[in-house]
């Protein structure tokens, strides 16, 4: 599932990340624009698209059948 961080101090929110990832981005916004606060605010799933978009292997795996299909219709 994807997550979206938010910040309680300003604006600021990650990427539709993992949860792990989008925590660690969050923590990092806190040392660096609000240094002595403990993070805080909020966290969003991506219910509409749970998995957080198309992975590197089933990206990989479209431009090989593309690739396929490419050379098929060249004879």
């Amino acid at each position: 599932m994807a997550y979206r961080f938010w910040c309680g101090e300003c604006g600021f929110k990650t990427q539709w990340l993992a949860e792990s990832e989008g925590a660690q981005r969050q923590l990092d916004h806190y040392v660096k624009q609000h240094p002595g606060i403990p993070a805080g605010g909020h966290v969003e799933a991506n219910r509409k698209n749970p998995n957080g978009g198309i992975g590197f292997l089933q990206a990989a795996g479209i431009i090989v059948l593309l690739l396929i299909i490419a050379a098929a219709c060249r004879r």
